[in-house]
Parts: structure tokens; sequence; C-alpha cells
């Protein structure tokens, strides 16, 4: 039977865990506040925007949603947010729409990295939330990476880079697939981590019996959020584990953004 990688049931223990510690702050006069910018109403943009608020109002974080005109906007509320000492962290919503990689990367940099709360900057206090999340996931599902030979398909800010540098840095024997490479060759891996946003790039042949797929993939398909693997993957019967549709990656993702915003909250005080 294929074991389910469920974020979302994980993803629950944590959430008691980080009520608890929000209501002990308030003898402290402690409010964890989020900041959330972005610079459209994209309709996948939204669904996850709507998802960190619930949850922050679930556990007592306050969430702020700003929705910037424009990039000069957006710099601007960020710089102000570095000097509001009511905002315990930021995140920049990707991807922004009126802006290029260089700009988006102008941007995330504006952010002090002791607010950094997405680790999107690279040089903040807090690791990448959907890396992060992923080794949670592993972890709490018992998959031992240390004899595995593992693929990262994509090679972006939010997954593949900053999970490539935290797996090499542990030692573990890993290999980033990008545009141009031979994704035939992912066959010889034991574990499969993909975080591309195109729909439908891993296909069954790509994978050998006994792998372990975590998709973090995410795209809009006529309206529909996809990830990166094919349906015809998860009608496998023979793999190790695999993450569901929905509740794989994305909710310990927010879990850990929060688990930073708490941290961030408790230490600037």
């Amino acid at each position: 039977m294929v074991k389910e990688l469920s974020g979302r049931e994980l993803a629950g223990f944590v959430k008691e865990r980080q009520a608890h510690l929000v209501r002990s702050f308030k003898g402290r006069k402690i409010t964890p506040k989020l900041l959330i910018l972005r610079d459209s109403d994209n309709p996948v943009i939204t669904k996850y925007v709507e998802l960190k608020k619930h949850y922050g109002e679930d556990i007592g974080v306050v969430v702020e949603d700003f929705v910037a005109g424009n990039i000069d906007e957006l710099k601007n509320k960020i710089t102000g947010a570095n000097n509001d000492e009511t905002i315990s962290g930021m995140i920049v919503q990707l991807p922004l729409a009126n802006a290029d990689k260089d700009t988006t990367d102008d941007v995330v940099k504006l952010i002090a990295p002791e607010k950094d709360v997405d680790g999107l900057s690279g040089s903040g206090k807090f690791d990448s939330a959907t890396a992060t999340a992923i080794n949670w996931l592993l972890a709490g599902y018992d998959i031992d990476l240390t004899s595995k030979k593992i693929a990262l398909v994509g090679r972006g800010r939010l997954v593949g880079a900053p999970l490539f540098k935290m797996f090499t840095n542990s030692g573990l024997n890993v290999e980033l697939f990008h545009r141009g490479s031979d994704l035939n060759d992912l066959k010889n891996y034991d574990v499969i981590i993909t975080a591309t946003g195109v729909p439908h790039l891993i296909k069954s042949e790509y994978i050998k019996p006994g792998a372990v797929v975590v998709d973090a993939g995410t795209a809009s398909e006529k309206g529909v959020l996809m990830g990166d693997v094919d349906e015809a993957v998860r009608n496998r019967k023979d793999l190790a584990a695999l993450t569901p549709k929905l509740g794989g990656v994305g909710p310990l993702t927010v879990s850990v953004l929060f688990e930073n915003v708490i941290f961030a909250a408790g230490n600037q005080k």
C-alpha cells in the first residue's frame, strides 16, 4: 500500500502547539503579526493568502493583507514595515504580476533579515518555509534519506534552490534537475521532489517501483489547482510514498511560516 504523505494531518498537531504558544504570549503583551504583500488579485495567489488568514485567525496571529498598486508602493510598504515594531514578520506572495526576476529579487531583499519569515532573501534568519516543510513532512513519516538517491526537479527560490542547499549541507546524495535535464533519468532515484509549476510534467514511466514522490508544484489549469505529477503516477500501487493531490506540502508550509512569525515575535520582544 502506498503511504500517503499528508501534510494536513501533521499540520493539525503543529497548529495546536502554536495556538497554545501564542496564548502564552499574552502575559508578555506580545501579539504576533504577519504582513502579506502582493501586487495582484490572481485567484491562485488570493487562495493562498486566504488560507494564511484563516490559519492566523485560528492560532491568534494577526494577518494583514496588503495589495500594492505598483512595485514602488510595494517597496515603500516594506521599508515602513521594517521599522514597525508591531509587525513580527512579512512575506511577498509570489509570483509578482508586475516584476521580472531581478525586480522580484530587489523587492524580497528589502525585507529586514529578522522579519524575512519566508526565508526568500537568502540572507535572513529563517530557511525557506516550503523547503523546511518538505523536511518536516519526510521526517514526520519516517522517510530516511541518509542512504537514498534524491532528485530535486526545479531550482526555484521557493523550493529547489534552498532544499538543494539544505540537503547538500546535511551530506545527502542529491541531484538537481532543471530545464534541459533528461527526466528519464529520474528512474534511477529513490526520492523525487518536484516543484516546477508545470502540470503533468512527472510521468509514471520516469519513476521506479518503491520510490518516494513529493509533489510541491503549484499551477492553475482551467481554474483548477494542479501539481507537477501526472495522474497516472497517482494510480500506481507500487510506490513507497506519495503526497496527495491536496493537503501535501502546502499545509505544512503555512505551519512553518507561522512558526517563524511566532519565533520572530518572541525574539523581537
